[in-house]
């Protein structure tokens, strides 16, 4: 029997390969379908493919949101039993990743972009109201972002019955969401930090940062940070 590695590294893979547009054949295939069927059609036909993990399958889900999204990048890959609402106000971009069984849930009246190379787990759970995740973010499986909460007033009436408060998230570019963290309504991740597996962000995170645990807090810095920024303005442009 081998024995494994205790540590070891290797090369990232994602978003490293040369920038490849996709195929002229594939924009005129989203181009054909909304003529053909429309938005609503397409979102039936989207059906079809929504499970398999086959090239023709993989193939139709990006023309089919390419078509219906306001902005659809190339070299996207949609992973199978991923589903949506709202696709009308997607805005995704070049070379996104997003994993098997993910769900984004955008709202009619919101907006919800998806930045370059952003990565995204399997799983994952977007309250895509109104959301803004910046380029090379990447976003471990089962993460999940809540972006609207009921206000609970008045108090003899249902909470599930009360408006809603929706309040804006953004991911900024270059940070890192562990596995099945959560991020709360109204909240900004700051560049380059890193929300620890499992966290439940409550508040503002400044960039660099590392913050893990329920509520999550500040841990320390990101190594190589300090000599090269101002560590307290950005920890009070943030609100900590």
């Amino acid at each position: 029997m081998f024995e494994l590695d205790r540590i070891r590294t290797v090369q990232a893979v994602h978003g490293l390969k040369d920038f490849q547009p996709d195929p002229d054949f594939e924009i005129g295939l989203a181009e054909y379908l909304l003529n053909q069927y429309g938005q609503k059609g397409l979102l039936e036909l989207h059906s079809r493919f929504a499970i398999g993990d086959g090239d023709i399958d993989g193939l139709m889900r990006r023309a089919i949101w390419r078509a219906v999204a306001q902005q659809f990048g190339h070299g996207v890959r949609i992973g199978s039993g991923v589903g949506f609402k709202h696709l009308e106000t997607f805005e995704i971009g070049d070379r996104v990743f997003i994993g098997s069984q993910s769900y984004i849930q955008g709202r009619f009246d919101g907006k919800c972009a998806i930045g370059n190379q952003v990565w995204i787990g399997p799983q994952s759970y977007f309250d895509a109201r109104d959301l803004i995740i910046e380029d090379n973010v990447g976003w471990g499986p089962g993460a999940k972002v809540l972006g609207s909460t009921h206000t609970g007033l008045p108090v003899d009436v249902p909470i599930i019955q009360t408006d809603l408060e929706i309040k804006s998230v953004k991911i900024e570019a270059g940070a890192d969401i562990g596995m099945n963290a959560v991020v709360l309504p109204g909240v900004t991740i700051g560049k380059g930090s890193i929300v620890g597996a499992g966290a439940v962000v409550t508040k503002n995170v400044p960039p660099f940062a590392i913050v893990t645990g329920v509520p999550a807090r500040f841990l320390r810095w990101r190594d190589g940070y300090e000599s090269s920024e101002d560590l307290a303005k950005h920890a009070s442009s943030y609100g900590v």
